[in-house]
């Protein structure tokens, strides 16, 4: 009830686009009488393109109505027996409107609902300023546009007024005219009898007659000169106000249009939800309705010179005002046919896909009135070019879409005509030849949604592409590259906690192969496809973007928690984990991604053997996280005791420990997975850690151990020729040779 407690406090046009919501599908007493209970239902929870949700939906229609009737039963009093009556009322017209297709009420609602949202959001942020500069940035343009709305409205009516003078002077002047007509007609029947006058007599009748007769005719030409200057001024004015619909439009169709596209492109890499489309449909609709106004008041021109021929430069002149409003218009309809749900990125044959083309302005230009049928075909890069060029008009396919036509369906709910494409497969693909280092999944192809739009009683027909707008260009900026990749690890993440400038800074030296620290050295260098995702990265068998990819993999999967917790630093290389660590603490930590694993993720810790020594585990990959979490890893493994760079690793991790074992069931005791790390006594040795007898070094030549190797670069192999119950027998004779416990021996050392 909140929501509409802030609604009803709206004012000025935010109030008028407001109760312009409501009308006899939904009618505004219902959404006040029953306030509380429409917030509280879950209308997001029904998914509109599924059919299967129509049960659902139906059960909510049923509850509206049984709230509304049971509102209507309890009011009292002379007024509340009118309410009583106005409730039921609406409480029957509401079942027999929706009874059939109970998901057109959701969407109805979910409409209504989310447009207050947005009307109250405005509202607050243009009171209270706490929008920033960016929502007063975005409100100033809205008020611009409402404001040109307001000037093309007065400009519209004024036209009209002018249109309907000049239809009453036209319609004068016809009178007058007829009526001079049978004037003369008459005189000069009396001149005809004249001649049997005297001719004094006959002379003065003769001048009068002749005098009348140019007197009326110079009114004539004057009227007929006033006429078309009537005519004149009104075609210059319809010039002005198809100048300022240029104009307008322009704003919302190349302007505001395509900011909505590039909003629908990033959602589509993980940006936020594009939203704003029935902001924009009311634009277009006021624009429609606009521009169609002012065709029927040019139409009317030029039915009024039609009736009545002048001379001059009128039908010239009408000819390119009707040829200008018409490409107006067109580019209108054209523009605003639109995939408001773009089908997947990746498309793979014989699964089934989705998507929605709408026509924004469809509604106010009654589309619906002969309900047009959208067909969808899929072409490729090369056609879909020839297409942007008008190189070509016929559509070939370079595949087949299984159930790809729809017929538009009209939501007078919403007042959006839309088409949804819900089972749609791809049958078959025609891949052309590939070159070079190309692979299958470069070949881009695009779907092409089809259609004919009538209107004005089939007096206009468009026929419209809604092509799909994403273009992979073969070069960008690296800081354009960074926003993207942002914007698809914070989306991943479900965090705001996304790429820091110095993990920036990681990924550039990493795709261009550079040592640089400077973020400003990477500003002005593009990145190429091949870079990108073609190309090897230096010493390895994958791409920049594989291993990116395989890092938000890795991490949505499994670590995102400890990301935006802070406790991954990740974006970090071996030589500077080793610079970070070197000067910590023993048992020091941090966690960095693999270079040479794709998904991986290693610790470095700092660890003093008589050296100050960092040390690398193997990584971990989705597969070990599988069989045991990192928090639990970390918890087993007990010479790391501080993260990076100060903190203690239980009040970082402890959270997500898995709890003890419970007790013994039925006499059995459930087994429980452990990382145990054994760092090899040999390497003790050799790091100076163990002091050790000289008769004890007989045992480490023996065959008996094996010990756990130690690669060149420093990194442990957990999965080396180890075998453990040989080593605990030599650690027993160790023992007894140290007259003292390893686990002494390395507690000290480590003190």
């Amino acid at each position: 009830m909140a929501m509409w407690i802030q609604a009803q406090q709206l004012q000025g046009d935010a109030l008028h686009q407001m109760q312009a919501l409501y009308g006899q599908h939904f009618p505004i007493e219902v959404r006040h009488y029953l306030a509380q209970w429409i917030e509280s239902q879950l209308w997001d929870s029904v998914e509109l393109d599924n059919p299967a949700e129509e049960t659902k939906a139906k059960r909510l229609l049923d509850n509206l109505v049984a709230e509304l009737q049971k509102k209507a039963q309890v009011q009292g009093g002379e007024d509340g027996f009118l309410l009583k009556i106005k409730l039921g009322h609406y409480a029957s017209q509401l079942k027999s409107t929706y009874d059939r297709c109970p998901l057109e009420l959701v969407r109805c609602i979910k409409h209504i609902l989310q447009s207050e949202q947005r009307l109250v959001q405005e509202a607050t942020n243009a009171s209270s300023g706490s929008g920033g500069q960016a929502m007063d940035t975005l409100s100033q343009r809205h008020q611009q546009i409402n404001q040109a709305f307001e000037e093309l409205r007065l400009a519209t009516q004024e036209t009209e007024n002018e249109l309907r003078k000049l239809q009453q002077s036209q319609e004068y002047f016809i009178i007058q005219y007829q009526e001079n007509m049978r004037i003369q007609a008459a005189d000069f029947s009396q001149l005809s009898s004249l001649s049997s006058l005297p001719p004094t007599e006959r002379t003065q009748r003769e001048t009068t007659l002749q005098s009348k007769r140019a007197t009326v005719e110079a009114w004539l030409a004057r009227e007929a000169s006033t006429l078309q200057k009537y005519r004149l001024d009104l075609a210059e004015q319809h010039q002005k106000t198809l100048g300022l619909l240029r104009k307008q439009q322009t704003v919302i169709l190349d302007e505001e249009l395509i900011q909505w596209k590039r909003r629908q492109q990033l959602a589509g890499n993980g940006g936020p939800n594009e939203g704003g489309l029935d902001v924009l449909q009311s634009w277009c609709e006021k624009l429609a309705d606009l521009i169609w106004q002012n065709r029927q008041q040019i139409r009317r021109c030029e039915h009024l010179t039609q009736q009545l021929p002048l001379p001059g430069p009128m039908v010239e002149l009408l000819s390119k005002l009707n040829a200008d409003i018409t490409d107006i218009i067109s580019a209108l309809v054209t523009s605003t046919f639109i995939i408001e749900k773009q089908p997947p990125q990746v498309l793979k044959t014989q699964t089934k896909f989705a998507a929605t083309v709408r026509l924004l302005v469809g509604g106010k230009l009654n589309v619906h009135m002969n309900p047009p049928q959208v067909k969808a075909v899929i072409v490729s890069e090369q056609q879909a070019k020839a297409l942007l060029k008008n190189e070509s008009t016929h559509s070939e396919s370079s595949g087949e879409i299984l159930n790809n036509n729809c017929v538009m369906e009209y939501h007078q709910a919403t007042g959006t005509l839309s088409a949804h494409f819900r089972n749609m497969s791809l049958k078959r693909i025609k891949r052309s030849d590939r070159r070079g280092a190309e692979s299958v999944t470069e070949e881009k192809f695009t779907v092409l949604f089809e259609s004919q739009f009538s209107i004005g009683g089939n007096e206009l027909v468009f026929h419209v592409k809604g092509r799909v707008p994403f273009i992979v260009p073969e070069k960008v900026l690296w800081p354009q590259l960074c926003e993207a990749l942002d914007m698809k690890y914070k989306a991943e993440m479900h965090s705001g906690r996304g790429l820091s400038d110095d993990n920036l800074v990681f990924l550039a030296q990493k795709a261009f192969s550079s040592s640089s620290n400077n973020s400003e050295d990477y500003r002005n260098m593009t990145i190429s496809w091949a870079q990108f995702n073609r190309e090897s990265l230096p010493g390895r068998n994958f791409t920049f973007w594989q291993w990116f990819d395989g890092v938000v993999e890795l991490m949505k999967k499994h670590l995102k928690p400890h990301w935006n917790d802070g406790a991954i630093l990740g974006f970090v290389n071996k030589q500077q984990a080793q610079d970070m660590l070197m000067s910590k603490p023993n048992g020091t930590f941090l966690l960095r991604f693999s270079d040479s694993e794709i998904g991986g993720i290693t610790i470095a810790w700092f660890f003093y053997v008589g050296e100050r020594l960092v040390w690398n585990l193997l990584p971990y990959t989705t597969k070990d996280f599988s069989i045991r979490s990192l928090a639990d890893r970390i918890s087993d493994l007990n010479h790391l005791l501080y993260l990076y760079p100060d903190r203690p690793k239980d009040e970082v991790f402890a959270k997500y420990y898995t709890p003890p074992l419970s007790k013994a069931v039925d006499g059995y005791v459930k087994p429980q997975i452990k990382q145990v790390f054994w760092m090899s006594l040999l390497s003790l040795l050799h790091s100076g850690m163990l002091s050790i007898h000289e008769d004890a070094l007989t045992l480490f030549s023996t065959d008996r151990l094996r010990c756990c190797p130690v690669r060149a670069d420093g990194m442990l192999d957990p999965d080396g020729d180890f075998d453990l119950e040989d080593t605990m027998d030599v650690a027993r004779h160790v023992e007894e040779l140290l007259r003292r416990p390893m686990a002494n021996q390395w507690n000290s050392q480590q003190s």
